[in-house]
C-alpha cells in the first residue's frame, strides 16, 4: 500500500453471536464500534482487509464545519466536539490539530458563492468569516499571490487519517469489540423478514443488528439484500512532500489545489479533481446522478475503458459458500492520476514558490463513495428492520466520523440520536426527495 497505516490486531476465533456486527474498517465502521463498546454492547467489526486501508487513510485529512451542506452542519458540529476530545477518550494520538481551514477565492463570483454560505454559519454558531485581499496572505503563509478573498474558519482543523482510524481501533477493542481483520462479510443473512446475521468467509455470526459501513462496497452488499442503494465511486488524487517549514498552518482550498500540514512536517496536497471509472453502476444510477453531474460537470473526468468490463466480472452473483468480490479485492488501491499530480505540483509552487525546492515523497489515489446529493446515508431500513447503513460519505466522511459513529451507534442500540438523522435517512432515494447538493461543497 502506498500509505503508511498504522497496524491493528486482529481477534480470533471469530464469535458465534453478538449483539450488533459492523461491516466495514473505515472511519465510520470503527467509530460506530467505539460508541456500541464504551455502552458494552457486544460488538464485531469485520474488515475485509486492513482497517483504513481504502479511503480512510487516504483523504486529506480536514475536519471542517466551513462549506457543509446545511444537512451535514449539525453533524458535523457534533464531530468536531469529539475530534478535540478523541486524544484523552482513546488515550491515543489522532494528530488532530485546531489549524483552521480556507477556502480560497480568485475572483469575485468566487467569493459571493463563499459569502452566500454565511447565513447558515451563523444560523449554527460556526466561526466562520470572509477576508479579503491581504488577509487572505496574513493567514496564508508563504503565498506568493494576492488573492481576491477567502472564507476562513479558525476552529476547524486536520488530523492524521493513517494514525487516527487504527487509534480508534485499538481503544475499540481494548474496550471490548472483537476486531476481524482479513475476514470479508460475504452475505447479510435474514430470516422472517429481518437481519440474523453475518456469513463471512471464516463462518457466521449470529446477530439481529448489522451496521454496513463499507464504503464503495455498500452499493453491492445492499444490492444482494435486494436493495437499491444510488452510490458511485471517483478516484482522488494525492500526493505528500518532504518536511518543510516554508508552508502555511492553516489548512486551504483553492482552484486546482489544496493543502494541509502534516504531522510529520511534510504537507497533502491535491489537485482537487476527481476521476469517475464508467462503470455498470453508471448507468444503473443514471438518473439519481444527473443533477450533481451537471452541478460539478468542471470538476470531475470520466474515464471509459477497462474498469467497465473489469468490474462487470468482479460483481457478478455469487453465494456465501463461494469466493466474494470482497475477498478478491482485500485493499482497493487504484493508482493515482499521474496527470492531476502534475497539475497539482505546478500550481502548489507557483502558489508557495518555497516548495520548488522541496520534494514528492509519495503519492495515492483513493476511491470516494458518493451519493447522488453528496450527503451520507446514516439510517435503519424500515424493509429489513435489524440493517443499518453508514456510507455515502462523499469525500467529507473522515472529519464527519466521529459524529457519524456516534449517530450510527446510537440507531443500532435504539439510543435517542445525536441529531436528527432524518437528512440522513435511506427512503430519500425512493420517496421522491430531491436528489441536489444544496450549499457546501
Amino acid at each position: 500500500m502506498p500509505v503508511d497505516v498504522d497496524s491493528v490486531g486482529s481477534d480470533h476465533p471469530l464469535p458465534a453471536r453478538a449483539d450488533v456486527v459492523v461491516v466495514g474498517g473505515g472511519i465510520a465502521g470503527v467509530t460506530t464500534a467505539l460508541f456500541l463498546a464504551e455502552q458494552g454492547i457486544h460488538t464485531v467489526l469485520c474488515e475485509k482487509g486492513v482497517i483504513a486501508g481504502e479511503q480512510s487513510s487516504r483523504n486529506w485529512g480536514w475536519c471542517r464545519t466551513m462549506g457543509r451542506d446545511p444537512r451535514e452542519l449539525p453533524l458535523m458540529l457534533e464531530s468536531i466536539k469529539l475530534w478535540r476530545g478523541m486524544n484523552e477518550r482513546i488515550g491515543a494520538e489522532t494528530g488532530f490539530r485546531q489549524t483552521g481551514t480556507l477556502y480560497i477565492c480568485p475572483d469575485e463570483k468566487a467569493l459571493a458563492k463563499r459569502e452566500a454560505w454565511l447565513p447558515y454559519a451563523r444560523e449554527h454558531g460556526v466561526d466562520s468569516r470572509l477576508l479579503r485581499g491581504r488577509e487572505v496572505n496574513e493567514v496564508l503563509a508563504g503565498s506568493a499571490r494576492t488573492w481576491t478573498g477567502a472564507l476562513y474558519t479558525p476552529g476547524d482543523g486536520v488530523a492524521e487519517p493513517s494514525m487516527a482510524v487504527p487509534a480508534i481501533a485499538r481503544k475499540a477493542r481494548a474496550l471490548g469489540a472483537i476486531i476481524m481483520t482479513n475476514c470479508a462479510a460475504r452475505a447479510i443473512d435474514t430470516a422472517g423478514g429481518r437481519v440474523a446475521g453475518v456469513i463471512t468467509e471464516q463462518g457466521r455470526i449470529a446477530s439481529d443488528r448489522v451496521v454496513i459501513a463499507g464504503g464503495v462496497w455498500s452499493s453491492l452488499i445492499c444490492r444482494t439484500l435486494g436493495l437499491r442503494l444510488p452510490q458511485l465511486k471517483v478516484l482522488a488524487s494525492v500526493m505528500r512532500t518532504a518536511p518543510t517549514d516554508q508552508g502555511p498552518s492553516t489548512a486551504a482550498w483553492g482552484p486546482g489545489l489544496s493543502i494541509r500540514k502534516r504531522l510529520d512536517g511534510g504537507y497533502t496536497v491535491s489537485h482537487g479533481s476527481v476521476i469517475a471509472d464508467v462503470v455498470p453502476d453508471s448507468f444503473r444510477y443514471l438518473r439519481e446522478f444527473l443533477p450533481v453531474l451537471r452541478m460539478e460537470w468542471a470538476g470531475i473526468s470520466l474515464n471509459i475503458g477497462r474498469p467497465f468490463f473489469e468490474e462487470w466480472r468482479l460483481t457478478k452473483r455469487w453465494t456465501p459458500d463461494e469466493t466474494s468480490p470482497f475477498e478478491r479485492v482485500r485493499t482497493l488501491d487504484p493508482p493515482p492520476s499521474q496527470d492531476d499530480l502534475r497539475r497539482a505540483r505546478a500550481n502548489l509552487e507557483e502558489a508557495f514558490p518555497a516548495f520548488k525546492g522541496v520534494a514528492t515523497a509519495g503519492s495515492w489515489g483513493g476511491m470516494i463513495d458518493a451519493t447522488p446529493d453528496l450527503v451520507p446515508v446514516i439510517s435503519e431500513v424500515e424493509s429489513l428492520p435489524g440493517l443499518i447503513i453508514s456510507t455515502g460519505y462523499s469525500g467529507h466522511g473522515f472529519g464527519i466520523g466521529p459524529g457519524a459513529g456516534r449517530l450510527t451507534a446510537d440507531l443500532a442500540a435504539g439510543k435517542t440520536p445525536i441529531v436528527d438523522p432524518t437528512p440522513f435517512r435511506f427512503s430519500r432515494f425512493s420517496d421522491g426527495t430531491s436528489l441536489r447538493p444544496q450549499a457546501g461543497l
